[in-house]
């Protein structure tokens, strides 16, 4: 990948000027390209969009970085270890402060025990009617071994997959609005029900194949197992930081060289983790730029064993 056409580089030119990591990852939700291109034909015209950032909102985002105090306040003291979870909350404010948000995370039960299901987002639609979102941001790794082109593109932990996502999204929770119980709950009809998909894509070895009803410009890094390391494109003067979870939205921008890695470093680490964790790690690859260190590349890096693995799940999900 030109990493001087990146998307990783395009965020640094537009967003640059932004220092906090709440705001940063705000940023990209509303800038990056959907995961998920809305005018494909598998998804039937069931995939939202928030379309370009406007000036007016470019100004918002910049003055809430000058002062953060009601995103603050909406995420409140929690520690937040679901991603899901912050990205959601980040999207609520950015609907409530637009003024179309009508219910955040509303749930439906048919009883005290039986929970149908759970509204993300309801926000308004024309004066009479409610448009509903479901929201999800979502890391998936391209495993070639898989038949289905959504199926192939897996989640690190292996538990997930775009195809088993959409295919629950649009079975499931896409149909809340029209169930009993949630009419009884809701103050307009639900007229539009739609997916809201935003994320990164991670290919093995530089390959991007273009894939139906994925968005051509998605954000992309690369995968690859730790004993393939020394594949991974480094230059003298670029390192490596492990980003944690909360920081996997927005390219990392960071004013100190603490916790980054040379390969090396690298490899020692992940070893001793994986040594206790089958989990992959996501890393960045930063460079210093004008005074900060700044994320000019992202990848998974996997056990030597996840392929063995991925491949196992595949036999017992076809047997």
């Amino acid at each position: 990948m030109d990493r001087a056409t990146s998307y990783q580089a395009g965020f640094h030119r537009r967003w640059g000027h932004l220092r906090r990591d709440r705001v940063r990852a705000l940023a990209w939700l509303l800038d990056s390209p959907d995961l998920l291109d809305a005018a494909a034909p598998p998804w039937a015209g069931r995939i939202a969009t928030l379309g370009p950032v406007t000036p007016g909102v470019a100004d918002w985002l910049a003055q809430l970085d000058q002062d953060p105090a009601r995103l603050d306040a909406a995420l409140g003291d929690k520690t937040y270890t679901r991603l899901g979870l912050y990205a959601e909350k980040l999207m609520a404010f950015y609907f409530a402060e637009q003024g179309r948000l009508v219910r955040h995370g509303l749930q439906v039960r048919a009883s005290r025990y039986d929970t149908v299901g759970e509204f993300d987002f309801l926000l308004e639609h024309g004066p009479d009617a409610l448009a509903h979102i479901e929201f999800a941001t979502k890391f998936y790794l391209l495993d070639g071994g898989a038949s289905s082109e959504f199926d192939a593109l897996v989640g690190p932990n292996l538990a997930d997959s775009l195809g088993l996502k959409m295919r629950k999204v649009f079975e499931r929770q896409l149909a809340l609005g029209a169930h009993p119980a949630a009419q009884a709950l809701l103050p307009l009809p639900v007229t539009q029900a739609q997916a809201l998909v935003k994320g990164w894509l991670f290919y093995p070895s530089g390959n991007w194949p273009a894939m139906q009803g994925i968005t051509a410009g998605h954000c992309r890094g690369f995968w690859c197992a730790l004993d393939e390391l020394d594949g991974v494109d480094l230059a003298s003067d670029e390192h490596v930081a492990v980003l944690p979870k909360l920081a996997w939205l927005a390219p990392l921008r960071a004013e100190s060289a603490s916790g980054t890695m040379d390969r090396t470093q690298l490899r020692r680490t992940l070893a001793d983790g994986f040594a206790t964790s089958g989990t992959p790690v996501l890393v960045a690859i930063v460079r210093w730029h004008d005074g900060v260190l700044v994320e000019v590349e992202r990848g998974f890096i996997v056990p030597d064993d996840w392929r063995a693995r991925a491949a196992e799940l595949r036999m017992v999900k076809s047997a």
